[in-house]
C-alpha cells in the first residue's frame, strides 16, 4: 500500500475529528486489504516536514510512530518559491512541498520491477498519479492495482481507467486505527495534545 501523505492528511483534516489524524496506517491495510487472500508486505508512507518548529514536532512524533508499526516512511522535502499578489503587489516566499509526489511513483514501480509485490493499493486522488497508475499497468498487466479514495473524496477518474478495482475510505476505517497515546521503539512516539480524542470517546476495538 502506497501513501500520498498529504492527500490523505488533507482529507482527514477536513473531517474534523483530530484525533483521527493519530492513526496507525499499517493497520489500515490489514482493513482494507482480503486477508483471506492476500498478505500486506508493505506500507509505503510519503510525506515531508512543513517548516514550522510545532507542526514539525507532530510531525516527527508521528513519523516515529509510524516506523514503529512497520510503515517505510520515504521523506520529501521543502523549499521557498517565490509568490505575489496581484492585487496588492505584495511577495513572500511560500514553503513548497517537493519530493512527495515522485517517491509514490518510484517506490511502488521499484517494488513492482523488483516483483516484491503482486497487488498494488495506492491511497490519493492526485490525478498526477495516473502516469504512475499507466506505466504500471502497462509493465504489469498481470498484477493488481486497486486505487484508494481518502475519506470525503471521490477517486481520480484519470487513475481509476487504469484500476482494477476502486475502494472509497471512511471515517469509520480512520476511526479503528486510532493509536494508543504512547507506542514504545527506538525513539518513542508521543501523540501531540491536539490528537488527543474527544472526552467519552471508546476505540472502536472496546465498544460493547
Amino acid at each position: 500500500m502506497y501513501i500520498d501523505g498529504f492527500n490523505l492528511y488533507h482529507a482527514v483534516d477536513d473531517l474534523g475529528e483530530p484525533h483521527l489524524k493519530w492513526a496507525d496506517y499499517w493497520k489500515l491495510g490489514e482493513i482494507i486489504i482480503p486477508s483471506q487472500t492476500e498478505q500486506l508486505v508493505k506500507v509505503c508512507y510519503c510525506t515531508a516536514y512543513y517548516p514550522d518548529d510545532q507542526k514539525k514536532w507532530r510531525h516527527q512524533q508521528f513519523v516515529n510512530a509510524m516506523k514503529i508499526k512497520g510503515v517505510d516512511v520515504q521523506l520529501g522535502h521543502y523549499v521557498h518559491e517565490d509568490a505575489s499578489c496581484r492585487s496588492c503587489g505584495s511577495s513572500w516566499k511560500k514553503p513548497t512541498e517537493k519530493a512527495g509526489d515522485i517517491n509514490v511513483a518510484i517506490h511502488l514501480l521499484s517494488d513492482a520491477f523488483l516483483d516484491k509485490v503482486d497487488h498494488i493499493y495506492l491511497i490519493t486522488q492526485d490525478s498526477d498519479q495516473s502516469a504512475t497508475a499507466k506505466l504500471f499497468k502497462e509493465k504489469f498487466p498481470e498484477k493488481k492495482f486497486t486505487t484508494v479514495a481518502p475519506p470525503n473524496r471521490k477517486p481520480s477518474s484519470h487513475i481509476a481507467k487504469y484500476a482494477d478495482a476502486k475502494i472509497k475510505l471512511t471515517l469509520e476505517h480512520i476511526e479503528k486505527c486510532v493509536m494508543p497515546e504512547i507506542l514504545i521503539g527506538k525513539p518513542p512516539a508521543r501523540r501531540p495534545k491536539e490528537y488527543s480524542p474527544p472526552s467519552g470517546w471508546v476505540h472502536p476495538d472496546k465498544r460493547p
